[in-house]
């Protein structure tokens, strides 16, 4: 099984770039090839999706045991020639050791490529690269690309993978592609213009600088052993039809859980908040993913007929999970920064609000305080918040506790309801799915 993790020092090294880069000159190469983004991202796996042409797994040791991570790997990577890994944040970045790429290296058995931002250093370059070497030990790092690298310190860097007794993978030259940012990190792949033609680019680049045949090298490694999970059609009959909101303000999905959910016999219906006007036909369960329905306001405000419609299947108990901006949209309206205040579907009271930081950002654990659609009280699972909005009632069916202590009241829960700014990851716990869909067969008159 031919794998590699591409790590960085740090957000903002180029890592992404130099993924999409490799991606793109392995596809122009003929290979089959799978994507995988370490941690809870959304936004980088849309850009290994439009470039490889099929969909991009998570790969997240805070929400996964070791079994899941690996089958999660290997089931994702049957078809293909090789697997490429993007780390999250810098290597070792994490919770306790959860969370990182350098942990999923080591779980995974994958050796591990470390991109360096070289501008405005030379020499220091080695002291970054013998610092991530010897920080924690042991690791998977087999050597090192070089962003952003003037074309004459090349022979420099060499030299000092050879003095480190590491390896040069190469570099990538300052260039005219950039990934514009937003506060939530990336703009997504449909906002960028021209996308293929820059990956093209990109790829060419990739071709050129990147020791593409010393890297899939590098990634040959035995299979990862694991016990597969059995997930089985909880419907011998029909199927409940589970309404997927997903659209350019709600984007923010997990392939895995959308997979999952067929998995378990659901029907998968996608539809669009801002432009149809109904839910899908016969449909008997909602999800509401997050994403940016701030910058879609106005759209989604005016779609009287989709807002109504929503607060019918909420109020009239249709088993719903809105995430974050799903949650928003739930609200009476949404207020931005601007003073300007939206009407939305009304099913959850209050205002959905604009801050000027990150709110409570980061892996949480969260526990019921009462039973809800996704679990009984005392239940315990793993989420993760990462959003700049809050809202005058965040709801009070679950506590959520940071791994420094800090801890507060959230999500709005109910029989059929779980609504609240923490994203679910399901393959961290399946029951939720399986209550989740059980649920939507029970109020669409499903039985066995």
């Amino acid at each position: 099984m031919k794998r590699i993790l591409i790590g960085g020092t740090n957000s903002g090294c180029g890592k992404t770039t130099i993924v999409c880069a490799i991606l793109a000159a392995l596809k122009a190469r003929g290979l089959a090839v799978s994507s995988f983004k370490c941690g809870p991202d959304y936004i980088d796996p849309m850009f290994h999706k439009s470039i490889i042409g099929a969909d991009s797994y998570n790969l997240d040791s805070f929400f996964c045991n070791d079994n899941t991570l690996k089958h999660l790997l290997c089931e994702n990577d049957k078809n293909s020639d090789i697997s490429v890994i993007e780390g999250v944040m810098g290597f070792y970045d994490g919770v306790n050791g959860q969370g990182s790429a350098h942990s999923v290296s080591m779980v995974t058995g994958t050796s591990s490529v470390i991109v360096i931002d070289c501008k405005g250093a030379s020499e220091s370059i080695g002291a970054v690269m013998k610092g991530f070497m010897d920080y924690e030990v042991p690791n998977r790092i087999s050597g090192f690309i070089f962003n952003r690298l003037p074309e004459r310190l090349v022979p420099l860097a060499k030299e000092l993978c050879e003095r480190l007794g590491s390896r040069y993978f190469g570099f990538f030259p300052v260039n005219g592609f950039s990934l514009e940012s937003r506060r939530l990190g990336l703009v997504t792949a449909a906002e960028v213009t021209d996308l293929k033609a820059k990956t093209k680019e990109l790829g060419e680049l990739a071709e050129k600088h990147i020791l593409l045949d010393e890297l899939i090298a590098a990634s040959e490694a035995p299979l990862p052993e694991y016990i597969p999970l059995k997930v089985e059609s909880l419907f011998k009959n029909s199927k409940p039809k589970i309404a997927v909101a997903r659209d350019e303000a709600f984007c923010f999905i997990y392939d895995e859980n959308i997979e999952l959910l067929r998995q378990l016999g659901c029907d998968i219906a996608y539809f669009s908040p801002i432009k149809d006007k109904m839910l899908p036909e016969n449909c008997c369960g909602l999800l509401l993913s997050g994403g940016y329905p701030e910058l879609h306001a106005g759209e989604l405000s005016d779609n009287s007929e989709m807002l109504a419609a929503i607060k019918m299947a909420v109020t009239s108990g249709m088993p719903t999970i809105a995430e974050c901006g799903g949650f928003m949209y739930l609200h009476d309206t949404i207020k931005t920064s601007d003073g300007r205040e939206y009407k939305m579907a009304g099913a959850l009271s209050g205002t959905a609000y604009e801050t000027s930081r990150l709110q409570r950002f980061g892996y949480v654990t969260l526990t019921a305080s009462e039973d809800s659609l996704i679990c009984e009280k005392g239940h315990r699972t793993a989420a993760h918040e990462f959003h700049y909005w809050d809202s005058t009632d965040c709801g009070s069916c679950f506590n959520a506790k940071k791994a420094d202590g800090r801890e507060w009241s959230c999500i709005h829960g109910g029989k059929s309801l779980y609504a609240g700014f923490p994203h679910l990851y399901f393959y961290s716990d399946i029951s939720i799915a399986e209550r989740f869909a059980a649920a939507c067969a029970e109020f669409g008159g499903i039985y066995g």
